[in-house]
């Protein structure tokens, strides 16, 4: 198989990329040999790095990637992107990096991204122009934030092979996942927009509430990874469920929990966790 990657090829807000080796540990452990008559369901696939990363450790598995977001297409417009770094790159040139661009300056760029004659990517541009942490869903929405020179100094390298052996669909999870949890040996790899939590890195303009969390939390059984964060109130909800042994709290009773701090930026850091049960 071909390369493997240990982040994402383009930016997205909460890729994961800190958990793959334990990721990787959960895995190998629960799963023997190569996968084979396993399915692994990346269900909210985000920037595809769990379900890549899943079918390099377990190649016989078949993999899907729920690429709900649409970043199959932001890579396949890498070169467009990088045509575009470059020319605000050459914009910004005489601008000193990470200071907030002059209202005549943030004038030219915005000028620029609204006649570039290709695809622009918001989410990667969002990386370059606005305050660390801070996204954007449209273009139109990107134009209402400061702009910043963050410029990134080179290109993104190509992503061969990053979606190889991988099956893209692009479902909710209300039809995908009923497919597939009546099934035995389906691992359901889980990273929702949750309650409480910035939902802005999500292409999908729905709004993932209450009533969407607790209608995913009624179809999810093991074995399953969850990745959440204490900008959530996931942990919680599943020691309610269970010290009160609500409906269904067998399904979550016994779970693991790995936890690593995480950071948008200098100021404002988290614990991320992930939590699963085989």
């Amino acid at each position: 198989m071909s390369k493997t990657y240990h982040q994402a090829p383009l930016p997205f807000t909460g890729q994961k990329r800190n958990f793959l080796k334990a990721f990787k540990q959960v895995l190998n452990e629960q799963i023997s040999g190569d996968g084979d008559g396993w399915t692994i369901i990346d269900v909210f696939g985000g920037s595809g790095l769990l379900a890549h990363t899943a079918k390099r450790c377990k190649p016989a598995a078949r993999v899907i990637y729920n690429d709900f977001d649409g970043y199959a297409t932001r890579l396949q417009h890498i070169d467009d992107t990088n045509r575009l770094r470059q020319v605000i790159f050459n914009l910004l040139q005489d601008c000193p990096r990470k200071t907030k661009l002059t209202p005549a300056l943030k004038a030219v760029v915005q000028a620029t991204l609204q006649t570039f004659g290709g695809y622009v990517d918001v989410a990667s541009v969002a990386s370059w122009i606005l305050f660390s942490g801070q996204q954007a869903r449209t273009l139109d929405d990107l134009m209402q934030h400061n702009f910043y020179n963050r410029v990134r100094l080179s290109g993104y390298p190509s992503a061969d092979g990053y979606l190889d052996g991988l099956e893209i669909v692009s479902q909710s999870y209300v039809d995908l996942l009923p497919q597939f949890i009546n099934q035995d040996k389906v691992l359901l790899l889980l990273d929702p927009p949750y309650v409480c939590t910035a939902q802005g890195a999500y292409y999908n303009d729905v709004y993932f509430g209450m009533v969407e969390f607790l209608k995913l939390m009624s179809m999810v059984r093991p074995p399953f990874v969850f990745f959440s964060s204490t900008r959530s109130e996931f942990l919680d909800y599943l020691d309610l469920v269970i010290g009160y042994k609500l409906d269904g709290w067998e399904r979550f009773a016994g779970y693991h929990k790995v936890s690593l701090m995480a950071g948008l930026n200098y100021s404002a850091r988290y614990e991320d966790n992930m939590v699963y049960k085989f």
